[in-house]
């Protein structure tokens, strides 16, 4: 089995492959990542390309398509998707759609911390979660959401355990965790730090083997709340 993993759901554009044997042994084939000033739409596509090239893949060797499905940026995450739809439906498979800090998280996957990947949602808010992993399974404290800051660090302070904090949302509000925050934590380092395909695409194998897939007709990002050009819209027409 092989999947291709995208995520460009934050400021890095990165994709994988995944190749799963019969014995359940797993491999990443490819990994490429960017976080460099250019634009999902000038990276991610040609990106994709070269790791299907140095892996010998084409769309219909895939059995799945797996892609950060959100919360994220809009733009980001309509790139990723409108990518994965495509490529899905060229080779006629399903799309895995893997929470974007989940997949996030999944750079700690065999942590004893507590995981808080946490990303700057604007406007004084993130996009965070808390996550533990005990005995190979996932356990969830706080499922991704919109929220600010304090209300994450309130949680955290409440549970009494070690965390870890990643994601660009915790190097920007880097001072007010350390202020706000009474647990023992730790921030990741800059190579665990961020989104990485080929955490998305470990987890969506394990969310394949579940049967967690859609129809690339129904697959749509999952952006936890409206964006700019929407709130301004039901101003002017008086719907806030």
């Amino acid at each position: 089995m092989k999947i291709l993993a995208l995520d460009s759901s934050g400021l890095v554009a990165s994709c994988a492959v995944l190749e799963k044997k019969e014995n359940g042994e797993e491999k990443i084939l490819a990994l490429c990542s960017t976080d460099f000033k250019k634009t999902h739409s000038q990276t991610l596509l040609p990106m994709i390309d070269h790791i299907c090239a140095q892996t010998d893949s084409k769309a219909e060797d895939f059995d799945a398509v797996a892609v950060a499905a959100g919360p994220g940026s809009f733009t980001g995450l309509r790139i990723g998707s409108a990518t994965a739809k495509a490529i899905a439906m060229a080779a006629d498979v399903p799309i895995i759609e893997v929470p974007t800090l989940l997949g996030l998280a999944y750079n700690f996957r065999c942590e004893k911390r507590l995981v808080c990947p946490m990303m700057d949602a604007r406007r004084n808010q993130v996009y965070s979660a808390l996550y533990g992993f005990e005995d190979g399974k996932t356990v969830t404290y706080k499922d991704q959401s919109a929220l600010a800051l304090e209300d994450m660090t309130e949680l955290i302070n409440s549970l009494g355990k070690e965390v870890v904090f990643l994601g660009d949302g915790a190097d920007a509000y880097r001072d007010e965790i350390v202020s706000r925050v009474k647990v023992p934590f730790v921030f990741a380092p800059a190579h665990l730090n961020r989104q990485n395909a080929a955490s998305v695409a470990v987890l969506a194998s394990g969310m394949y083997a579940e049967g967690k897939t859609v129809n690339a007709d129904d697959h749509s990002p999952e952006y936890l709340r409206v964006s700019q050009a929407e709130r301004e819209g039901a101003k002017d027409f008086n719907l806030t």
